[in-house]
């Protein structure tokens, strides 16, 4: 299906902290991009039910809490589609970081807003990063 230009395609994204609030997660797909955990929103869902299901998906795990609103709105053209993505940052709570490696996250890291503006040019990262305030995070 051929989206029209006037449509964007909506991503939610987790914003997960490291206990000490510098560092944020980053998960490596199959094809070697980092990118911030999450994906698509499907139709007629709500943000936090896609952002625990692709956690699950993705990582095989469970969400502790989600944010009722998001902390940031990334928005950039998809290098897979002739479209246009919103991308939904919601800051999350995991249970746990004993993940489930699939297609979709071969590895995490945590980084520091420092090494996502130096790493991960022209990335979600780097866009998180440009607009992260980590006083803004409990």
């Amino acid at each position: 299906m051929e989206i029209p230009n006037c449509f964007y395609r909506l991503s939610i994204k987790a914003l997960v902290f490291d206990e000490t609030h510098t560092k944020f997660l980053i998960v490596q797909e199959e094809n070697g991009k980092w990118e911030l955990p999450g994906g698509g929103l499907d139709w007629g869902e709500l943000p936090a039910e896609g952002l625990r299901r692709e956690i699950k998906e993705e990582m095989g795990l469970e969400v502790k809490s989600i944010a009722t609103q998001p902390a940031y709105l990334l928005t950039k053209e998809s290098t897979r589609k002739s479209c246009w993505i919103i991308n939904a940052v919601y800051e999350t709570e995991l249970v746990s970081l004993d993940f489930t490696p699939s297609n979709e996250c071969l590895t995490i890291q945590f980084v520091t807003k420092e090494q996502a503006l130096i790493h991960y040019p022209g990335t979600n990262i780097e866009a998180l990063a440009q607009l992260l305030d980590p006083k803004n995070h409990n």
